[in-house]
């Protein structure tokens, strides 16, 4: 039924063109049901996930290519390109998850309740293997080796990587078993 609204040709007997639309007779929007929160900026749109992701309520995989109606909305500008927020609900527990516009590096990036999947052709050569950047101590200045928040920094990131090679391992040792 609802492909028929776009080619349906009905008018109401009491209706005069002088009124204008039917939309506007009606009290409709043209856009229907996707711009029921217009009001708050919000545009109704189909979204097609550009990458894998990780849902951050269930641990589910969202595989690329599954599409979503989700919440547009204008989040900031870039110069003078605007950068979108798409905010949508997972399928298998409905949790929210929001994903932007990086018009700077022609990107998509995971803001909030996700994670993206670490793709074998997204890793660069200064990274490692868990997509985490490498650096190079020798590239430092001398004030920032010595800096204890630095170290605390660099400390804290190798327990990271630590932790999530664990995890890899024990998930591959349990699919392999």
């Amino acid at each position: 039924m609802a492909e028929r609204r776009a080619i349906n040709k009905y008018y109401p007997p009491d209706w005069d063109p002088s009124q204008g639309s039917t939309n506007a007779y009606v009290g409709q929007h043209p856009l229907r049901d996707r711009a029921r929160k217009l009001d708050e900026g919000i545009l109704i749109v189909r979204f097609e996930l550009p990458f894998s992701i990780w849902c951050g309520g269930c641990n589910g995989l969202l595989a690329t290519g599954l599409r979503f109606n989700a919440e547009k909305k204008k989040a900031g500008s870039y110069y003078s390109t605007p950068i979108w927020s798409f905010r949508m609900k997972c399928r298998e527990c409905s949790h929210w998850f929001e994903i932007r516009t990086n018009p700077k590096d022609s990107a998509y990036d995971v803001i909030d309740g996700a994670r993206k999947k670490a793709e074998p052709e997204d890793l660069e050569d200064d990274n490692d293997e868990l997509g985490e950047k490498i650096v190079d101590l020798s590239q430092v200045d001398e004030s920032d080796k010595h800096s204890l928040l630095h170290e605390l920094e660099v400390s804290e990131a190798r327990k990271r990587r630590a932790i999530q090679a664990a995890e890899r391992l024990s998930t591959l040792q349990v699919s392999y078993a």
